[in-house]
């Protein structure tokens, strides 16, 4: 990369990063209320990433985990957040830097964010790798699909408009 070419696919990454992680503090500060509900998907070989090997095994490349009714120790750090989850009956700790995650939703407010690690050039100063962007799982896909509507939905009974949810997905303004 050029010194002469201004990195704004850096720059909204980490601005969206941003908004996980203020959206995890605020969890951690007021607890998670009504409907919402999390699907945090990550990279799980990413350095940083801390889960057991056999939740590993089962999650080679990478996993969405749900945060909504059975969480415990959500801890907001810096760079990353942590957080116990149950698998299989037993509390395990996974720790999950922001820089892995690749997709968060919460489709109780028909808010999704898809992100996408950004290519590095020899003279770029951070860390990434060059990935497609990752589909949501199936499951999020059919409670994001539930609470979309058509265009032709879009307004109430009294004629009013509906807000409609977003997915925002940054490859068309990448430099290619």
């Amino acid at each position: 990369m050029t010194e002469d070419t201004i990195r704004y696919d850096i720059w909204v990454e980490e601005a969206l990063r941003s908004v996980i992680k203020k959206t995890l503090t605020h969890v951690h500060k007021h607890g998670l209320f009504g409907d919402h509900h999390f699907y945090i998907t990550f990279m799980t070989q990413d350095e940083g990433v801390i889960i057991p090997g056999h939740i590993r095994a089962q999650h080679p490349v990478e996993m969405t985990i749900v945060l909504q009714h059975q969480f415990d120790d959500l801890s907001v750090e810096k760079d990353h957040f942590s957080v116990s989850l149950s698998f299989g009956g037993k509390k395990e700790l996974l720790v999950i830097p922001y820089i892995s995650v690749v997709s968060f939703a919460d489709p109780s407010v028909n808010f999704a964010l898809q992100l996408k690690m950004t290519a590095i050039d020899e003279d770029d100063d951070f860390e990434g790798e060059e990935m497609d962007l990752v589909d949501f799982p199936p499951a999020m896909m059919d409670s994001l699909e539930a609470s979309f509507v058509d265009s032709d939905e879009a307004t109430d009974p009294q004629g009013k408009d509906k807000k409609m949810g977003e997915v925002i997905a940054l490859d068309a303004f990448r430099k290619k």
